[in-house]
């Protein structure tokens, strides 16, 4: 057993299964703003019926995210214990920052929120959720600041032997990091609005409750529409940054081996990982890649090979790393070595590259659905087909966000730091045994869970509102 690989898994399963529910909390928590502030506005009973029905599944949602979200953090310590060591100083207080100010500032608003209904006024209430919703949104970016420094490590010094906080401004202002924050929070805000898109929709086909759903239904049209829109648009801001930045996960993304000018885009290709070049290219659109990486058709596009020997040079220039340093030796005796060379630092390219694929695709899907939800927002039922299809699509934005962070995570690889500490240099010097009983305790626990959290979202999502 590979103590790496297992430890990659377990951190995997934990992180992806949280990061089920954070998305719908981070959309509902607006659509819930948009609702009550309806109600705030009109006095129509009807949005603060809607945001009582909406915001009970989203508490639901976020009491199971918090459960989650607690053992993830312990997984630093425990499998990733070197990564702690090295980067802790600048990591760790970016997740101190989340839990001690926006965590809780979200679950205290949660609960004036939850139990303040006809307990504080109109006004208060509204500011409750304004602040919930604000909070939930902010933990996210204190979060993705932290990926983001493993995206692009900047504002530290290396200082006895470790990566030491150095501008905190700085790694404040990581333009990768604000770049993938927005693109996560308009995911997110977009699986809020399918979500109910879905709901609304399953409940107009079996007549129960028209206007409330329909009202819902119009709402969330809107928003999704809103959302994709921005969020495609800022896909292409952000491919143009990881191409800046990050060149080799640009050129796995697209299968692209060599440093070139003009480079055309394949609308059909697949990688050949083994031999460096791929199977078949066939559809090419001239000078697209360029455009789309550097806004410039003649513009030039570093090749995989050629990033991934400028990662490996600025690593040993950074670290003063040799192939043959041994990493670390296990309890159990396996020596953990990291055979890392210029030739060798490129991350999965077949896996990052249909990562992209499938991400693109699915965005390029839902703008289809969100038009013609938009469409239909006032008779949904016109094309009764389209809403019979809508329940069904709620889960297709979690696969597309899912996919998202696999594109960013796999295609940093081989590096946890980018071009600062490798994977392998990261984990902890447990026996692989003990990652492998603790993986297969977390996926059943998670398994039951993750039963309870579909069990009770499906069955208050099926009651519907309470009555007037």
């Amino acid at each position: 057993m590979d103590v790496i690989l297992l430890s990659r898994l377990q951190f995997a399963v934990t992180v992806f299964f949280h990061f089920v529910f954070v998305p719908l909390t981070l959309g509902l928590s607006m659509l819930l703003v948009v609702m009550e502030g309806l109600y705030l506005k009109t006095g129509n009973e009807q949005y603060k019926r809607m945001a009582k029905f909406w915001g009970r599944l989203f508490l639901i949602n976020f009491a199971l995210g918090v459960v989650t979200g607690i053992t993830l953090e312990f997984q630093f310590g425990t499998n990733w214990a070197q990564y702690s060591a090295y980067v802790g100083d600048i990591f760790g207080s970016l997740l101190a920052i989340e839990a001690t100010l926006a965590f809780f500032l979200e679950s205290t608003f949660i609960a004036v929120w939850h139990f303040g209904w006809e307990k504080v006024s109109k006004r208060v209430h509204f500011f409750a959720i304004c602040a919930v919703a604000f909070a939930g949104n902010i933990s996210a970016l204190w979060i993705i600041l932290a990926n983001g420094w493993m995206q692009n490590p900047v504002g530290y010094a290396i200082a006895n032997g470790r990566a030491e906080l150095a501008d905190f401004l700085t790694v404040l202002s990581n333009p990768f990091a604000w770049s993938q924050y927005f693109h996560v929070i308009l995911a997110c805000w977009l699986l809020g609005g399918f979500f109910v898109l879905g709901v609304s929709a399953w409940h107009l086909l079996r007549k129960s409750e028209q206007d409330f759903f329909g009202r819902s239904f119009r709402i969330a049209s809107v928003f999704s529409l809103a959302a994709i829109l921005l969020l495609l648009a800022h896909g292409h801001h952000h491919g143009t940054v990881v191409a800046r930045i990050q060149p080799a996960k640009l050129a796995a993304m697209e299968a692209h081996w060599e440093t070139g000018s003009n480079v055309p885009l394949y609308l059909l290709t697949l990688p050949d990982e083994k031999n460096r070049r791929n199977y078949f290219e066939w559809l090419p659109v001239p000078g697209a890649l360029s455009f789309l990486a550097h806004g410039s058709f003649s513009a030039e596009v570093t090749g995989l090979k050629d990033a991934a020997a400028r990662d490996f040079a600025e690593f040993v220039k950074n670290t003063g790393y040799s192939p043959e340093k041994e990493v670390a030796t296990l309890p159990d005796g396996q020596v953990v070595k990291s055979p890392l060379t210029a030739e060798t630092a490129i991350p999965p390219v077949l896996l990052t590259f249909l990562s992209f694929r499938t991400m693109v695709g699915l965005g390029t899907l839902f703008l289809a659905i969100a038009v013609l939800a938009f469409i239909v927002r006032n008779d949904p039922l016109r094309f009764p087909r389209f809403a019979k299809a809508l329940p069904w699509c709620i889960p297709l934005p979690y696969v597309c966000i899912m996919t998202g962070w696999m594109l960013a995570e796999v295609g940093r690889q081989p590096w946890i730091v980018y071009r600062l500490m490798t994977t392998a240099q990261a984990i902890s010097p447990v026996p692989a045994s003990n990652v492998a009983l603790s993986l297969a305790a977390f996926v059943v626990v998670y398994s039951l869970l993750g039963s309870v959290a579909v069990y009770l979202l499906c069955r208050y999502a099926r009651k519907g509102p309470a009555p007037v």
